[in-house]
């Protein structure tokens, strides 16, 4: 497993324009076999509800340990609540409805995104997929729903084979109204 480097670009409490801004940044991406990624805490049974009719073969265990629920179990999540959602390699038209779907309860959704293309008139080389992901997190301020708030997140991953990412995140920051804050969080792949 390895680590990517999730620089956050714009935080706001309006979770449309968050939205707008991960539509910007996608249009800006390579994402022909793109996929995305969920994380969440689920904790009302009207969210619960929403989010199956969104994902109905949902990946989730019991926030108290699997041998309170999960998934793979066959249990039911609503005997569950609070439950943890990992649920991966989506495609990318349940994003949005799954964002729509959390009310207040946290989350994190990642694309993974084929890659971040060559921008030469930035002088930006091309980034594989190894190091191309977007991330939206939405009522919580870190990737893995520790901090909750009622702003969401956008974090791009952008580091290149040098490990440099810097001119990318601005430039990305730049593309959706936000401004690179100096604020990185280590994110395993």
């Amino acid at each position: 497993m390895s680590n990517s480097a999730a620089a956050a670009v714009l935080t706001t409490a309006d979770l449309p324009e968050a939205v707008r801004a991960v539509r910007i940044l996608l249009s800006r991406a390579d994402i022909g076999r793109a996929e995305v990624d969920f994380e969440a805490v689920i904790r009302s049974p009207d969210v619960l509800t929403q989010v199956l009719h969104v994902l109905p073969d949902l990946v989730w265990w019991a926030s108290a340990g699997e041998e309170h629920g999960s998934s793979e179990a066959g249990d039911n999540p609503a005997n569950s609540l609070p439950i943890r959602v990992l649920d991966w390699g989506r495609p990318l038209d349940r994003a949005e409805p799954f964002i729509a779907a959390l009310g207040p309860d946290p989350a994190a959704v990642r694309w993974d995104l084929d890659a971040w293309p060559a921008v030469p008139e930035a002088g930006l080389e091309a980034i594989s997929q190894k190091y191309a992901y977007l991330t939206l997190t939405v009522n919580s301020r870190d990737l893995y729903q520790k901090e909750p708030s009622q702003d969401h997140t956008v974090h791009v991953h952008a580091a290149d084979r040098n490990g440099d990412q810097i001119a990318r995140v601005h430039w990305l920051a730049d593309q959706v109204g936000g401004r690179f804050t100096g604020r990185v969080e280590s994110a395993p792949l």
